[in-house]
């Protein structure tokens, strides 16, 4: 990699750069074309490469990301505090499934090893999930899941682990408000997805508001073999045979083997690359994820695409700014506008907090170069490539059986929130990418973490599985990475390749989203 100064145009119309030089340029560096810079300018933010008359508009990406608010000479940094955001894309008159399709030869040959499931879906792990109705049972849950894992798995092997769904939901809540819909089929849903084989556990204190029953239906879950109950195995904290916090935890320990014995009869089998069902997400976003990790995402979801699977793109609160680009991407007038009542609904819930969408940008995003949301929504929506949207979910809802194809996952931007909701829809792999670095993890898939530079992933060597800041080093291409971050995900979904989370143990909070009151 050279010392010369180097900056990063994404289109050809665009009159601002980032410079992609670790530690930023200095005042008075020349770049090869002749423009000087007037002031130092820190990596991934903007230099002006033409005048830029107050109230001229500033592109990047060939996309309006502000105007200027005084006039801005050519070298200069265009930061923050020189923009005036533009107001949010109207929901009337989108253009609706208006761009063809891309011709994408199918994918064939590519093959992981998997668990198959009584449903059809398939895991990329095989975990025994302690469900919980309700936040008081969490630390007898907890400890339950270390007696387990301390105590059975040794005489389990191919069992992978074992998760205690935490949450801070169950009570307190008005359990009967519309929007309690969505923590409620949130929990259900990861209760069953693909990494967990079927088997539902679920400990219940006895007096919450979210009772077992309204959790987990009678004929929910599958029978995964003949005997097998349809409703889930209940340990109830309150009941009167229990004397003492041991006894609990003895109930939980014991009604796990039962469980633990199934799982463990399960094996891999080689199953097609179709079966992934892969969930996108960005976070700690900075001017270098919409150049680097999340262009070769997108390249690898045209890949996934190709190849059969299913793919998962959310966080309305940043795609919002790129809904036209969405809507004309829709297959179907149908699919578009379900996206547009995602966004209504969205513009809906800022309004009641009476907030706008300025506050999805962090100090970190702003320290890394992004000055608004539309700028960072343009490197966010990267991350979908170029097929065709093929369905769309609201939060809490579970992918159909057979959905397949490009899906947009309504969820919030919030790292935790979006994973959470991702897990419900059926996610068995996860794909993170940051540019200020985060050791985000979940427990109950594998997260693979993409890096946006060099520096980020030299330094956080042992947090970030695929450095894709070699694009903007000119030492590889967006499809390179997009290809190796593929077959990253065949081998980690075989089980043949932990990513860092799982070798370190990094697992965040799920993290209910509640729109509903609290009580």
């Amino acid at each position: 990699m050279t010392d010369q100064p180097r900056r990063i145009r994404m289109h050809e119309a665009d009159n601002v750069a980032i410079v992609a030089n670790d530690g930023g340029l200095a005042a008075g560096t020349r770049f090869d074309d002749g423009l000087v810079l007037r002031e130092k300018v820190p990596q991934g933010h903007k230099v002006a490469l033409v005048d830029l008359p107050a109230g001229t508009a500033v592109r990047r990406y060939d996309v309006v990301i502000g105007r200027t608010l005084k006039d801005v000479p050519a070298g200069s940094w265009v930061h923050e505090r020189l923009l005036a955001m533009p107001e949010a894309v109207g929901l009337d008159d989108l253009p609706v499934a208006t761009r063809a399709a891309p011709a994408l030869a199918p994918l064939t040959g590519y093959t992981f090893e998997g668990f198959r499931n009584a449903d059809g879906s398939v895991g990329t792990r095989n975990l025994l999930a302690i469900t919980q109705t309700v936040q008081c049972v969490a630390g007898v849950g907890r400890v339950a899941a270390e007696r387990i894992r301390a105590e059975l798995l040794p005489r389990y092997p191919n069992v992978d682990g074992v998760v205690a769904l935490e949450h801070g939901y169950g009570c307190g809540v008005a359990i009967d408000a519309p929007e309690a819909v969505i923590p409620i089929r949130t929990l259900r849903h990861i209760s069953l997805n693909p990494n967990f084989g079927g088997e539902v556990m679920l400990v219940s204190l006895g007096c919450e508001k979210l009772q077992p029953d309204r959790l987990m239906p009678p004929g929910i879950i599958p029978i995964v073999v003949e005997g097998q109950p349809d409703t889930p195995d209940v340990v109830t904290l309150q009941d009167e045979r229990h004397i003492g916090f041991m006894s609990m935890v003895e109930s939980v320990v014991r009604q796990a083997e039962p469980h633990l014995a199934r799982l463990n009869a399960r094996q891999r089998e080689t199953v097609p690359a179709s079966e992934l069902v892969v969930g996108v997400q960005c976070g700690g976003s900075d001017a270098f994820s919409g150049v680097t990790a999340n262009p070769a995402v997108g390249f690898c979801t045209d890949l996934l695409v190709r190849a059969g699977a299913t793919v998962m793109f959310s966080e309305t609160t940043e795609v919002r700014d790129a809904v036209e680009q969405l809507t004309a991407r829709a297959a179907t007038p149908a699919i578009a506008a379900a996206i547009r009542d995602e966004m209504a609904w969205y513009d809906a819930y800022l309004q009641r907090g009476q907030v706008d969408r300025s506050a999805n940008t962090t100090p970190g995003n702003k320290k890394g170069g992004l000055s608004n949301i539309v700028e960072k929504a343009m490197g966010s929506i990267i991350k979908s490539g170029t097929a065709p949207i093929s369905g769309v979910l609201k939060p809490g809802e579970k992918l159909a059986p057979g959905q397949r194809g490009l899906i947009y996952a309504a969820t919030p931007a919030s790292d935790f929130i979006c994973g959470t909701l991702q897990l419900a829809a059926g996610m068995n792999l996860h794909v993170f990418t940051t540019g200020r670095g985060t050791p985000y993890g979940l427990a109950e898939v594998p997260v693979i973490k993409v890096g946006t530079r060099t520096e980020l992933a030299t330094r956080w060597h042992d947090l970030i599985d695929l450095n894709a800041g070699r694009v903007a080093d000119g030492e590889a291409s967006v499809e390179d990475m997009g290809w190796a971050l593929f077959r990253l995900m065949l081998e980690v979904a075989s089980g043949r390749q932990l990513t860092w989370a799982e070798r370190w143990k990094l697992h965040n909070a799920l993290v209910l989203f509640n729109p509903a009151p609290v009580t």
